[in-house]
């Protein structure tokens, strides 16, 4: 497994994100080394254009846990001016794992699973993904001395039984041909990549969005001039009413690659977006969408704030 050297922190049970505290209760900082950014994996002159999300876990699909991580990853492929292709939510099953990564790869270039990397006994995403792929697994020895050095100091771990110590070290057991991407440095955990295209994150909220976020600089994205606008325009009138206006709105600027979608509040009113990439002939748009729907427009800002409020 290559090691593009760097940071990190997991799982849910080895430790807290960039501290750790000691026994008589004074806080450590870490400072790993994070790992140098290698070249284009899709190619040189290439860029991200499409993704998927796999989120993995039968804890999603039975009601027990509230998948906040497609959301984000969604949001910050728009952001990024990547086209989101598909997200599919399966169990916590070897075969679910193995056709959906395989078939992703082919078809997306830029690909994420999240969820199962855990120590126990259903964490099998990084077991499932070797098989796809058709690697051994190995333990990364980088990763276990970062996980070694930040959970030296808790009592709890280092009384451990060798089943428990097993248990822990899964967290580092990888597909033995992928990198190992440290984005931080108070984090042990790495992004996994497999075949150029496909990371493996955490299922932790919080621990998703950081190594995401982290992630930016290691992925080929699109230029500024292929990131899109969005541009919001919300009207009180009903949706049934402004359907034959948005319509032939539609039909008249997709020429130009924009995008029209409705999206109502029930008893309130209806979003209109906007989205394209000219964000100027967007903005001048939005006025006229404005005054022929008797609407105002919005910030992406005031949006999320009015539909966070309902």
């Amino acid at each position: 497994m290559s090691s593009t050297s760097g940071p990190v922190q997991a799982d849910p049970s080895a430790s807290a994100p960039s501290t750790s505290t000691a026994e008589g209760g004074a806080a450590r900082e870490w400072n790993f080394p994070v790992s140098p950014v290698s070249e284009n994996p899709l190619g040189e002159g290439r860029w991200i254009k499409t993704a998927g999300a796999l989120v993995i876990g039968d804890e999603i699909l039975n009601g027990k846990t509230l998948d906040r991580n497609s959301n984000y990853f969604a949001r910050f492929c728009f952001e990024n001016g990547i086209d989101l292709k598909r997200i599919e939510v399966i169990p916590d099953d070897e075969d679910e794992i193995i056709e959906a990564s395989r078939r992703m790869v082919k078809q997306y270039d830029f690909v994420i699973t999240s969820g199962g990397i855990g120590p126990t006994h259903d964490d099998i995403t990084y077991a499932s993904l070797a098989k796809a792929f058709n690697q051994p697994l190995a333990h990364h020895a980088e990763t276990l001395a970062r996980m070694t050095t930040m959970i030296k100091h808790r009592a709890d771990i280092a009384n451990q039984t060798e089943e428990q110590r097993t248990a822990r070290e899964r967290m580092a057991l990888f597909p033995a041909n992928a990198e190992a991407l440290f984005i931080a440095p108070d984090v042990w955990v790495p992004v996994v990549r497999l075949e150029g295209k496909l990371c493996v994150f955490p299922g932790i909220p919080k621990l998703f969005q950081r190594m995401l976020d982290g992630l930016r600089p290691y992925l080929p994205l699109p230029p500024p001039s292929e990131r899109p606008f969005r541009q919001q325009v919300f009207t009180s009138l009903p949706e049934s009413s402004i359907a034959p206006y948005l319509t032939a709105l539609q039909a008249r600027t997709k020429s130009a690659g924009i995008r029209v979608g409705s999206y109502p509040l029930l008893q309130r009113g209806v979003y209109v977006s906007l989205i394209g990439r000219d964000e100027d002939a967007l903005r001048k748009l939005s006025e006229e969408v404005a005054a022929a729907l008797e609407g105002r427009i919005v910030s992406e800002e005031d949006a999320i704030r009015e539909k966070a409020g309902l």
